[in-house]
């Protein structure tokens, strides 16, 4: 069995408002007397890409079992790889796809983010680089992850920059079967639907919660507490999500 935690749109911009939402949810996470697998992050931990944002991330998204971030549209990819990822991988201005295995899974994060745009789109070497790894471990259950959402959640505000050539990843998981699931962010609402015939996980969002159109308030929600998701991966190959939100202290 493999047990993980997700979180989502963080938006850490230096501000002590921010910062406490994010120290909540990962104290929520430490304090379980079962340790996770891991803990993934899915996007837009920074709000305008800054370095010093990426050093307070560092400093908060800690965790004794191993923390996989992957960008979203308010991150920069150079201080995302230079401060998170201390400098390693591809040059600054290609797209950071980071593959890590754990507990006998393979989680593959895609970068899904357009420099200067709030919409995504994987890269035709992305799709490429997606392609490959799944095909060297056919075996192992994978978890595709990205920040854009592949599909409509029926959340305006994310719905109108969602991933964008979204048959083109469909392609690719449908050559791979051992895909469990695909896992992003950016609604800042929690959501589970279905895309390429695989289920499609969305983790609430820590600095704000999305609102639909047939709920009361604007697009976002600041003051609703911040959520994290908890995926469970069974012997049988069952996924089974649950959500919950975290208290902030006074």
């Amino acid at each position: 069995m493999i047990v993980f935690a997700q979180l989502s749109d963080t938006h850490l911009d230096g501000s002590q408002q921010r910062a406490d939402r994010a120290r909540a949810v990962m104290a929520y996470l430490n304090a379980a007397p079962t340790p996770l697998d891991a803990v993934l992050v899915t996007g837009d931990i920074a709000d305008n890409g800054r370095p010093a944002e990426y050093q307070q991330a560092r400093d908060i998204l800690t965790a004794p079992c191993p923390v996989l971030v992957c960008p979203g549209n308010h991150d920069s990819r150079a201080a995302f790889r230079h401060v998170l990822l201390d400098g390693s991988g591809d040059r600054d201005d290609q797209p950071v796809n980071l593959l890590y295995r754990v507990a006998g899974a393979v989680f593959a994060l895609c970068d899904s983010t357009i420099p200067g745009r709030p919409d995504g789109y994987l890269a035709d070497q992305t799709i490429a680089w997606l392609d490959s790894v799944l095909g060297d471990e056919p075996d192992a259950p994978a978890f595709v992850v990205c920040h854009h959402q592949p599909a409509q959640l029926h959340t305006p505000a994310s719905d109108e920059i969602r991933l964008a050539g979204a048959d083109r990843l469909a392609e690719v998981i449908g050559r791979h079967p051992q895909v469990v699931a695909i896992l992003c962010g950016h609604a800042h609402s929690a959501g589970a639907t279905m895309f390429a015939g695989r289920p499609l996980r969305v983790a609430p969002g820590v600095v704000s919660t999305g609102l639909m159109p047939w709920e009361p308030g604007q697009d976002m929600n600041p003051a609703a507490p911040p959520g994290v998701a908890y995926h469970v991966l069974d012997d049988d190959g069952r996924l089974t999500t649950h959500y919950r939100a975290v208290a902030v202290g006074s």
